[in-house]
């Protein structure tokens, strides 16, 4: 019997329910709140559903008119990730932080776009209904892997390229999802654990109670429909030409950070790669005023070398 149109899809993510989504949505807001002041938000339609966009302009006019910075979370959260991010960003550039369609955010997919082919098509129309033309594109874990895919199948609108200790390099092995569970598991332990857990897990965020209340809001609520993404071979890395810029943590589970910091800029015409030290997964979340300067350094350099050449 053909499935009934009422029933959700299996393909796509969706929340439990309202009322768990809505509790999530109050989270989101509570960890927006740590960051830079949002200045508007947007829907864009695309082919796979609805993305939700945040935009934080500048104050200054001329940081105002350089190349916008667009940032794509992690899996399974939303754009409140880059709280720690947004104040310094978006007092140089204007920003805009995408929800990315299938994760635990206010855009709402309908259609499933976890292929590469898909992925780069989402983003690209994304763009192109915001009406931006020439971008830097910033993306962590998950999101590291959509912005290294944009880069090799559709590099058109970027003007560079930072992946955060992303997906889309290796295999994403036992390892990884161990960590992210255990994680989990420690944002429920007793208050007096935290700290200590907080520190052997590298996740300082489990000992803030906004952000813990958050990432457990979205454990319960959503539920995402799509594998692990698959990593890019060598050749396919070495079809990009966008400047490209990769930050890892010295204790990633998701990387092998010395076998990236050789292999990323051997492939990559011209790309740079740095190891974090004292952090894992998340080296823009634990040494913020480090990881935004050089993110910062990086894009005014190629914004500087593309003015040169014009």
């Amino acid at each position: 019997m053909p499935e009934s149109s009422t029933r959700p899809r299996r393909d796509v993510g969706r929340y439990v329910n309202d009322t768990l989504r809505d509790r999530y949505f109050a989270t989101c807001d509570a960890v927006f709140a740590k960051g830079a002041r949002i200045d508007s938000e947007t829907d864009v339609e695309t082919s796979f559903g609805t993305t939700h966009v945040y935009r934080y302009v500048p104050k200054d006019p001329a940081a105002a008119a350089r190349t916008p910075v667009v940032l794509i979370h992690g899996a399974g959260y939303c754009s409140a990730m880059w709280y720690p991010n947004t104040p310094a960003l978006s007092a140089e550039r204007p920003v805009y932080a995408l929800d990315t369609p299938g994760d635990a955010g206010r855009s709402v997919q309908r259609e499933p776009m976890w292929q590469p082919e898909r992925a780069a098509q989402w983003m690209d129309e994304a763009l192109d209904a915001l009406g931006l033309d020439r971008v830097h594109v910033v993306g962590s874990s998950y999101g590291g892997w959509l912005v290294i895919n944009q880069a090799h199948l559709r590099p058109g609108r970027l003007a560079s390229v930072t992946a955060l200790d992303p997906g889309g390099l290796e295999k994403v092995g036992l390892r990884f999802f161990a960590w992210v569970f255990v994680s989990l598991f420690a944002s429920f332990a007793p208050r007096a654990l935290r700290p200590r857990l907080a520190a052997w897990l590298e996740q300082p965020v489990i000992a803030d109670p906004v952000v813990r209340r958050w990432i457990q809001a979205g454990a319960r609520a959503y539920r995402i429909r799509r594998p692990a993404p698959l990593p890019l071979s060598d050749a396919e890395l070495a079809t990009i030409r966008t400047p490209f810029d990769l930050i890892m943590g010295r204790r990633s589970l998701l990387v092998h950070p010395r076998r990236q910091l050789e292999r990323v800029p051997r492939l990559i015409p011209g790309a740079r790669a740095e190891i974090i030290a004292n952090t894992g997964h998340g080296p823009q979340l634990d040494h913020p005023d480090l990881v935004n300067a050089r993110m910062l350094a990086f894009m005014d350099d190629v914004d500087s070398r593309a003015r040169a050449q014009a």
